[in-house]
Formats: structure tokens, C-alpha cells, sequence
């Protein structure tokens, strides 16, 4: 049932039922002892992927048996093992709508923690049942799937998180506030790199002939994807890389990269788009580009409009190794960010620096971070930062729709909307129109349709269409 049919949540359900029957009543805490959690008083979650970073987030959200885990899902049992032994009451499924269907009285939110391609349709399968999603970056595979969630979390009313922490970081939050006080002026352009991939990526498809282990359901694996012969070369990990799963370098870090000067500049939709991959060379002057895959590097240039007083701005995602170039104001031996990335805003008084999650902001020259009279962070403080990421999702749910989380839909979907921009782009390099390659030059971009409006071609890549019966 929709939540937003839904007029009490789980626990009031039960509580209000109990009282009016006069048969039992739940204890309230105080009575039963400082630092007791009546049961009423637990978050009931379930597990969409039980591997891999789900190894993170169910145990942020258990919270020490703060709240409980209730259900299991994964279509690898490989990857499920160490949940299950942790949480061994819980049922186990491979396939998350029939968890969803058999377990639905006793969910109340759901952790999805899967390959990119299917995060939309099992975390819109939850918010259709009124549950509460924390979804894992990026927020989806394609551009209209990330508009379809945002809007699908207005219309259900539950609250959602993405699953990039940073935005939950203390450093996120500083710089923010010191962007839109203006202490580097006007910002007009930003870069942003990271060390991704450290996954193969600009490499043909497998071939060989392998049977498919036992602990997988090859079939669910490929879920919304086009059907191919299972190849280990496709998981657990190394799915970022290949463009029917993953979202490559900009899904896995480009939600925690630009998240900070998405917030801190207020962006939007971008208005246009163009990059430049790398390629892989077979022979003398034989240039080869596997579609298959996402290139080993790119550089890619996203332009934004003004934005009521704020300067229209320019912002350039590198991978692969690339970065820009060292700022003059930088002394030889100073790092420049950190090794796995960094952001540069340049404005018009002056250039700040930082890594991952934005952390260890730093104003250039360097000296300048003596004597800087820095405000103060005008955004909530996350209690924990980054490592509260999961429990404040966990504590919104409890509060109910409307309640803050750091990375909520209507902030995630945008963002990832953008992120996967570039993979539009990069998708769109080498189709071919005649003698030319449209997709190589600057693409423009309508925010509002979801459309690019002057290469039909690339619009291919906003929505895909599902196989094997999924649907949005």
C-alpha cells in the first residue's frame, strides 16, 4: 500500500490496535530502563543486495540491534554469506519481488545495494508499497529512471537517501557555506578527477564458454539487461565497467565528487555537454573504441546557466589518470587534493581545493588558510558525518516523509542526472551520421524534456528500454 495512502506507520499501527482492544500494551521506555528499545520502536529493513557494499550500509542501519534486519535478497549467495551468518533469522531471497510480496507486512524500508542497472526498478517496486529506500550511488543506470525516481519519492511520500556519504560530511557542509558566502568571489569553473577506474575498462567482450556457478541466478543477475552468456569477467565488482550494468568512472565516483560543487553552486541541469575519451590502439594508426565497455579515461565538459546571482559556471570531470593541470598557486612539493581525486573551484577573488567528500578544503596559496577568517558551516552537522549516513536515513524513516536526509531524491536525482551526462556523452562519441560524428561535438542539452536537441542519436541513451518483462 502507498504511504501516502498509509495514515500511521507500522508501529502506531500496532500500538493504537493494542490499546483499543484493552488486551496488551506496549511498555513505554522509560519504564522498562534507560537505554532500552521497545520493539515498536525499531525500524523493521530488508536487504536488496547482501554483498559487497551492502556489507557497509545493513550494519550502519542494524546499529547494534538498534534496529532490525528483517529480510535478505541477492541473486549471488557468494555474496550474501557473511549477512546471512550475521543475521541468520532473517529469510533469504533471490529474488527481491518475491521478498517484497512475501514479506511486505513486515517491512518497513529497504537498503538497495545491487548493479547499477537494476537499482530503479527494485527501489520503485519498493516505494510503490509505501516503504523507504536507501538507494546506492548512482541513484540509477539512465538519465529518465533517476527523474522517475524523484518524482516517484514526491508521490509516495517516503523518505530516501543515496548512497554517496560524503554529503553527510562535515567537509561537504564547509564548503558549501564558504562557495556561497563568496570567499573566492564568483565561481566560473570547476574541475573535478579522480584515480577511477581501477577496474578493465576500454576492453572488447569476453568470449569463452563458462557454466554458470550454482550460487547464481544468471537470469536475475542480467535482470533488466539484454541476455548474454554468463563470463566471469562480469562480477562480482568488475560490472562498473560494462555499459548494460554499470555506470563506469562517473557512476562510481562522480556522485561523490560532484556532489560538492553540485550543493555548494546550487546547479541544476546542465545545458551542454561534450567530452573526449581515450581509445585503445591494435595496430599503426589503428584507433579502436570497444562500445561494450566505457573507455579506460575521459574528460568531459558540462555547462551550467546562471543561477539567479550565481555566475553561469563550467565544470570538467576527468578519469582515467587525467587531471588538471597544477594551479599556479600551488608550490612544487604541495599535494595537489589527494591521490584518489580532488575538486578546484576557480572563482573570481581567488581558488579553493579538495579531495574526496570534499575534505581538507583548502584555500590557494596555501598560506592563505593561516590568517582566513573562514564562516562558520551554515548546514547541519551529520552526528558522525560520513559514518552517519545510513542511521540518519534510519532515523528520518522513523520521523516520517518530510524529514531531512543529506541525499534525498529531490537532491540525488538531479545530481545523478548529471553524473550520467557525461555518460551520454561518452556513449554517444562514436555513432556515426554520414561522413561525421555528431556525437563528438557539443551536445545541447533540455533539461526540462530530457532531451538532446541537436543529435537525435544520443537521446538513445536517456531511457533504455528493460528486458525480460521489468518495468519502471
Amino acid at each position: 500500500m502507498p504511504s501516502n495512502k498509509r495514515s500511521v506507520t507500522r508501529r502506531n499501527f500496532i500500538r493504537n490496535t493494542s490499546l483499543a482492544a484493552g488486551s496488551f500494551f506496549i511498555v513505554p521506555r522509560h519504564v522498562l530502563g534507560r537505554g532500552f528499545i521497545a520493539p515498536s520502536d525499531k525500524l523493521n529493513i530488508a536487504g536488496i543486495g547482501a554483498g559487497g557494499k551492502a556489507e557497509v550500509n545493513l550494519p550502519y542501519a542494524y546499529n547494534n540491534g538498534a534496529e532490525n534486519i528483517v529480510a535478505l535478497c541477492d541473486v549471488d549467495d557468494r555474496m550474501a554469506v557473511n549477512a546471512r551468518k550475521r543475521w541468520p533469522n532473517a529469510p533469504y531471497y533471490r529474488d527481491y519481488r518475491e521478498m517484497l510480496e512475501k514479506e511486505n507486512k513486515n517491512i518497513d524500508a529497504v537498503i538497495v545495494t545491487t548493479p547499477d542497472h537494476m537499482h530503479a526498478v527494485q527501489a520503485m517496486a519498493a516505494m510503490q508499497l509505501g516503504k523507504h529506500v536507501y538507494v546506492e550511488k548512482p541513484l540509477t543506470h539512465d538519465i529518465y529512471e533517476a527523474r522517475m525516481l524523484t518524482q516517484a519519492a514526491q508521490q509516495y511520500k517516503v523518505v530516501t537517501q543515496m548512497g554517496n556519504q560524503g554529503s553527510s560530511g562535515d567537509d561537504t557542509r564547509n564548503v558549501e557555506t564558504w562557495i556561497q558566502a563568496g570567499v573566492i568571489g564568483a565561481v566560473h569553473t570547476v574541475h573535478v578527477w579522480t584515480n577511477r577506474p581501477v577496474w578493465p575498462q576500454g576492453i572488447p567482450t569476453p568470449t569463452g564458454n563458462f557454466d554458470v556457478p550454482k550460487e547464481v541466478d544468471w537470469d536475475l543477475w542480467l535482470g533488466t539487461a539484454p541476455h548474454r552468456d554468463f563470463n566471469p569477467a562480469y562480477l562480482p565488482a568488475t560490472w562498473r565497467g560494462w555499459v548494460d550494468f554499470g555506470s563506469g568512472s562517473l557512476g562510481d565516483m562522480g556522485c561523490h565528487f560532484i556532489d560538492v560543487p553540485f550543493r555548494a553552486l546550487k546547479l541544476g541541469y546542465p545545458i551542454s555537454v561534450e567530452c573526449s575519451v581515450g581509445s585503445v590502439y591494435t595496430g599503426f594508426f589503428k584507433e579502436v573504441f570497444y562500445t561494450d565497455s566505457y573507455p579506460p579515461s575521459s574528460k568531459i565538459h558540462l555547462q551550467f546557466p546562471a543561477r539567479g546571482s550565481m555566475a553561469p559556471v563550467e565544470m570538467i570531470w576527468y578519469d582515467g589518470g587525467i587531471k588538471p593541470a597544477r594551479p599556479a598557486e600551488l608550490l612544487p612539493d604541495e599535494p595537489f587534493a589527494e591521490w584518489d581525486g580532488g575538486i578546484l573551484f576557480e572563482g573570481t577573488k581567488g581558488k579553493l581545493v579538495a579531495g574526496l567528500f570534499g575534505r581538507n578544503p583548502t584555500l590557494l596559496p596555501t598560506l592563505k588558510m593561516k590568517d582566513a577568517k573562514l564562516p562558520k558551516s551554515k548546514f547541519p552537522f551529520v552526528e558522525r558525518g560520513s559514518e552517519g549516513h545510513q542511521t540518519q536515513w534510519v532515523q528520518a524513516c522513523k520521523k516520517g516523509y518530510g524529514t531531512y536526509t543529506s541525499s534525498s531524491f529531490d537532491m540525488a536525482g538531479p545530481l545523478t542526472e548529471t553524473v550520467l551526462m557525461g555518460n551520454l556523452a561518452i556513449r554517444s562519441y562514436n555513432i556515426k551520421e554520414g561522413n561525421s560524428f555528431p556525437g563528438r561535438k557539443k551536445l545541447l542539452w533540455d533539461g526540462a524534456n530530457m532531451r538532446i536537441t541537436n543529435f537525435e542519436g544520443a537521446n538513445a541513451f536517456v531511457k533504455r528500454e528493460y528486458k525480460n518483462g521489468f518495468k519502471l
